[in-house]
């Protein structure tokens, strides 16, 4: 079984749209591990601030019918094909690793966003701290005791998930 991690963002009807893609998430996949959630600002464009974490799991489909999954889901909550890179989300699923697969095709794997956005890197080093990065080969704990807080700014937000 391959071990997965997907960021979550959300900024329209945040509470809802995390809640319920995060049932969605379990039905297709079983089992979550959730990071803390994060509130930061909109990054790229000016809009709402985004809930933001990641989530793990373990799953025996491909890379590809993993990825299929989370389009699927994003779909479901309004996610359009022409959607624009940097605009508000309803909900927004990036695979950021899957085991240490090293990829550019189908998907880009790890996601570059691990390192240049807080909001992925601080709660991936929150679940996965020891794990090292497949390109880099430092954990993501090191690679979060070395980023550069002043960057953004996150607030953690209590949450609790009853899936």
């Amino acid at each position: 079984m391959a071990q997965v991690f997907v960021s979550l963002g959300t900024n329209v009807n945040r509470d809802e749209n995390l809640h319920k893609g995060l049932l969605a998430m379990q039905q297709a996949f079983g089992s979550l591990t959730l990071s803390s959630l994060f509130e930061s600002e909109a990054v790229g464009f000016d809009g709402a601030a985004f809930y933001n974490m990641v989530i793990a799991f373990s799953s025996d489909n491909s890379v590809e019918q993993v990825g299929e999954a989370l389009r699927e889901i994003e779909f479901t909550f309004g996610r359009t094909l022409d959607a624009k890179k940097f605009s508000p989300r309803t909900l927004d699923l990036d695979m950021l690793l899957f085991d240490d697969l090293i990829l550019q095709t189908p998907v880009q794997i790890p996601r570059d966003e691990i390192t240049e956005n807080a909001f992925v890197l601080w709660p991936l080093a929150e679940i996965a701290g020891q794990t090292l990065h497949p390109v880099l080969q430092k954990s993501y704990q090191t690679l979060w005791q070395n980023y550069n807080k002043n960057k953004q700014q996150l607030l953690k937000i209590p949450f609790d998930f009853q899936g």
